[in-house]
């Protein structure tokens, strides 16, 4: 069952998010296995990111490679909120 992951950390500008995807790609962890989707959202200082991935289980060995990498530059993603999904529609398919 596919998982819905909303991180809506207490700061975060667009450059530190773009740091954190080239740490993610420059390691080999991104795209994710599992990931179907990432949406990065907002402005300022107040960006949020969603995550759609294919389980839990997915998402679970994602976040665990991506918290050292949070650690290292520094940022504090704050609780991460986790909805299974009911029903995702795809165009096209």
């Amino acid at each position: 069952m596919s998982v819905l992951v909303r991180f809506a950390p207490p700061s975060m500008t667009a450059q530190q998010y773009d740091a954190i995807v080239n740490r993610l790609y420059d390691e080999g962890i991104h795209p994710a296995d599992g990931l179907e989707l990432e949406v990065c959202f907002g402005s300022g200082d107040q960006m949020k990111v969603s995550l759609l991935f294919d389980s839990i289980e997915a998402f679970d060995i994602f976040g665990e490679r991506l918290k050292p990498i949070l650690r290292d530059l520094g940022m504090e993603p704050g609780t991460p909120e986790v909805m299974y999904v009911h029903h995702v529609i795809r165009r096209g398919g």
